[in-house]
């Protein structure tokens, strides 16, 4: 079949004018010569011009989906496409909602010749046209250049021949008038209007050599964030249009261009041809006509689908900024323009008047063919995108969209500053202002200093209960009444005490830190609380957990000890000193000190398999963290089993979403790197943190983890610039939610600097190791493995780098500060150290760091 698109061009050719084209389309031409029926016709319009904006690997994808089996319709929309490519410009543009626009240079005769310029006027006015940009539905833009007063290259616009009336030219002179008024640098600057000898009005405003805002969002992969700091610019620049009186009334991502100036990009607003006045503009008041619809369906707002509505004000460019928004964060607008491909106009702008569109998570939920493009080009998971729309950015969308304008944003500038809030992490307007969700932000925006004070406020009101209890029984009991009172002045002494300054003369002016009272109550627990040993342990024990979680481990260390001798001391319940036990080993694992760690663990889960059951929630906590202390030693076969057996009990008795399990699961990719095993490891990984993300959030530890064995994995498999993004995203999460000096935080930057030594990126690695290093000595101490692993990796740094003098003296200082010497830090397997190879100091080097290896490392 011949391809329809070059019947259509030698008519636009022949007539230099659409109306003709369209018009041998609508006619039956293409049904009696070509076996195409308008109706296809207009399909296959549809489907190019959503294909034309899209990336090359994006489009195919669309395409399948669009044109489903039908090969022919496939076949054609390619061949505009190819011809649209050959050009070198766009082939199909839409001007109105039912008009087809032809602004490609026609192929008639070699050399290629551009018929609209060759018989367009070479001058208009003191202005050269150059080429055309473009074709609207009442006016053509070119590109043209100015020589005097000064040499620039502008954009002409000026109504087609023949198709100005007195409307249009009023129209016309609105927008021309309307850019002139405003001053912005979001939008298009007017420097001329005049008109051609025979009456044609056109005027003459900066040249914008910019691409469409989603088109350059998706070109530069930008995330969310970005995004949504880009569209706030746009915002501002349709407040600025709105305090100037003029409502656009047309705003897509086709009149949103963006250009970088100084590497930074800039959104400039363009083709006000639309635009409204609301007030008096010289002596003239434009009016729209009555019962006439201006805009682009799928953008305009319900108002302008309503004829019966006269009185379109601004809040409809909040609409329409909203649909922008909504295709920036989910890469599809809200409608799907396919489904009115067969219904009548009418039945279109029902509803737009009265359909509410799916929010932006559940469209990215629904849309999955789409979705995993559109994340891709976002920097996350498909499910890391719902689970980043979810929530405060679908309130701020479906308020822009509301059909109802009162409910909607009143301003741009509303909208805008519901998105910084939402970038401040701080509660949005659109959302119900709750007290519970007020709270929720305020957790985010002070998320350590908050999880330590609530811990603090629930130990409070628990103990508050158990005085309750207590006073009930003194009731029964008045033997105890006397020393149940003493208990609980006590907790209110010592409660009272955490949170007290001395007085006015000592404050810093500030308010006092979770940190600082965590800090100041474990100084005190020994004075406040020696006269009752059992409360004594379990405010050691809360408080020893909390540093733990913050990376403390010496502190946390100091206070479990100290529980657990206690509870040895005075008796407390088995179950009480099991925990102890474990918590304590915990944090032993975590200083490096492995054998200590080993031995508490096994004692903790014996004693716990016998009293609470091999398959009590308590018990497979104690078997999680001995297998990662078997791990921790490099004995990976024991690991592995009891990590196995770990999860799958928790599987059968927790489900296989619970955060436990999940953790197994990641704790076995983590092994499953150490052994080799990339694949596997990737693969399980992967299962984890998908549910993770939707169950936990991406700022959980546990998900945060799992982000950073995948990292790892990736890395082994030799796809460092996947290694080096997951990192990089993990790292921003950790440093926010957890401080710069966690040790996920280091570890993270550790497994980042090791993917790009891999890269070549040596002079990046070395700093980024040599600023872990430093933060490890001073918060881990110089005899940690971790120390000891990032001295290691600068000495793989300079041995790659001829530097063998440097690479030995880190290499020893790195053996004898507890390196580990086995599996890939076995340093005579090291591809890194080839270089040293031939230097006789190097077999004594392995020696020495076999002599040094811990027993436990020598066995493997």
């Amino acid at each position: 079949m011949k391809p329809t698109h070059r019947k259509v061009r030698d008519v636009w050719g022949t007539q230099r004018d659409w109306t003709a084209a369209r018009a041998w389309v609508t006619s039956g031409n293409l049904q009696e010569k070509h076996g195409m029926s308008s109706e296809r016709w207009e399909r296959i319009k549809e489907i190019l011009e959503q294909a034309l904006p899209q990336a090359p690997e994006r489009r195919v994808a669309y395409l399948d989906l669009a044109c489903g089996p039908d090969a022919q319709m496939r076949a054609e929309v390619e061949s505009l496409i190819a011809h649209h490519e050959e050009a070198g410009s766009q082939f199909l543009t839409a001007a109105t909602p039912d008009v087809l626009q032809v602004t490609t240079p026609l192929v008639a005769t070699e050399p290629r010749v551009d018929l609209a310029v060759a018989l367009a006027p070479q001058f208009v006015g003191p202005y050269r046209l150059l080429r055309r940009l473009g074709e609207g539905g009442m006016g053509q833009v070119w590109l043209a250049e100015q020589t005097e007063p000064v040499r620039r290259q502008v954009a002409l616009k000026l109504i087609k021949i023949g198709m100005y009336d007195n409307e249009l030219v009023q129209r016309f002179r609105s927008e021309r008038q309307s850019l002139a008024m405003m001053d912005h640098p979001a939008i298009a600057k007017v420097f001329d209007a005049g008109a051609t000898p025979d009456g044609q009005p056109y005027f003459v405003m900066e040249y914008v050599p910019g691409i469409p805002i989603t088109q350059y969002c998706d070109e530069k992969r930008l995330t969310v964030k970005q995004r949504l700091e880009l569209f706030i610019k746009v915002c501002e620049g349709v407040q600025h249009a709105h305090q100037k009186a003029i409502i656009h009334r047309d705003l897509k991502p086709a009149n949103i261009l963006v250009a970088e100036v100084d590497s930074k990009p800039m959104p400039r607003i363009i083709d006000f041809g639309l635009a409204k006045a609301t007030d008096q503009i010289g002596d003239e008041t434009v009016m729209t006509r009555l019962g006439g619809f201006v805009g682009t369906p799928g953008y305009m707002s319900p108002e302008q689908a309503d004829s019966t509505v006269r009185d379109v004000d601004t809040r409809s460019d909040v609409y329409s900024l909203g649909v922008v928004l909504y295709v920036l964060l989910t890469g599809n607008p809200p409608f799907d323009s396919r489904q009115w491909k067969n219904q009548p106009f009418h039945e279109v702008l029902r509803q737009l008047r009265e359909v509410d569109p799916p929010r932006p998570s559940a469209k990215v939920r629904i849309e999955t063919l789409l979705s995993a493009s559109s994340a891709e080009l976002r920097g996350v998971q498909p499910k890391q995108l719902e689970s980043l729309l979810l929530g405060d950015l679908d309130w701020i969308a479906m308020k822009a969209l509301e059909k109802d304008r009162a409910r909607r944003y009143g301003t741009p500038t509303e909208m805008a500053a519901d998105i910084s809030r939402y970038l401040a992490n701080e509660p949005i307007v659109a959302r119900p202002a709750s007290t519970a969700y007020r709270l929720r932000k305020y957790g985010r925006r002070h998320r350590v200093g908050v999880a330590v004070a609530i811990g603090f406020l629930v130990l409070l009101v628990v103990f508050a209960l158990l005085q309750a209890v207590q006073v009930r029984r003194v009731t029964r009991e008045r033997d105890h009444a006397t020393r149940e009172r003493d208990r609980a002045n006590r907790v209110t002494d010592f409660m009272t005490g955490m949170f007290k300054v001395s007085n006015p003369s000592e404050a810093r002016g500030n308010a006092i830190t979770a940190r600082e009272v965590l800090d100041k109550a474990s100084k005190e627990i020994d004075a406040g609380l020696a006269k009752d040993p059992e409360l004594q342990a379990q405010m050691l024990g809360v408080m020893g957990t909390v540093y733990d979680s913050l990376g403390l481990y010496s502190k946390a260390e100091l206070l479990l000890t100290q529980e657990l001798k206690i509870r040895r001391a005075f008796g407390s319940q088995p179950a009480e000193t099991l925990r102890s036990m474990n918590n304590l080993g915990g944090v032993l694992l975590n200083e490096g000190r492995y054998p200590e760690s080993e031995k508490l663990l096994r004692e903790a889960l014996d004693g716990r398999r016998r009293l609470l059951g091999p398959e009590h929630l308590e018990t497979l906590t104690s078997m999680n963290n001995l297998a990662a202390v078997l791990f921790a030693e490099g004995r990976y076969a024991d690991a592995e089993k009891l990590h196995q057996e770990t999860l799958n009990i928790q599987r059968r008795v927790l489900g296989a979403e619970h955060p436990d399990t999940l953790l197994s699961m990641s704790n076995i990719g983590e092994l499953l790197v150490a052994e080799g095993h990339y694949p596997e490891a990737e693969k399980i990984e992967r299962e984890a943190l998908d549910i993770q993300l939707r169950v936990l959030g991406p700022e959980s530890m546990d998900t945060m983890r799992s982000m950073h064995t995948l990292a790892a994995a990736l890395s082994n498999e030799g796809r460092y610039p996947e290694a080096v993004r997951l990192d990089q995203e993990t790292l921003e999460i950790a440093r926010r939610v957890l401080g710069p000096e966690h040790s996920l935080v280091l570890g993270t930057m550790n497994n980042l600097a090791d993917s790009l030594k891999s890269e070549g990126r040596d002079t990046e690695a070395k700093q980024l190791l040599l600023k872990v290093r430093d933060i490890q000595r001073r918060t881990l101490g110089p005899e940690h493995p971790d120390t000891a692993i990032s001295t290691y990796n600068l000495a793989c740094i300079a041995a790659r780098g001829g530097h063998a003098d440097e690479a030995f003296s880190l290499l020893r200082d790195a053996i004898d500060h507890g390196l580990p010497v086995y599996g890939d830090l076995a340093i005579d397997q090291d591809p890194d150290l080839k270089l040293l190879h031939g230097d006789p100091r190097f077999a004594g080097l392995v020696a020495h760091a076999k002599e040094k290896a811990p027993a436990t490392q020598k066995q493997n």
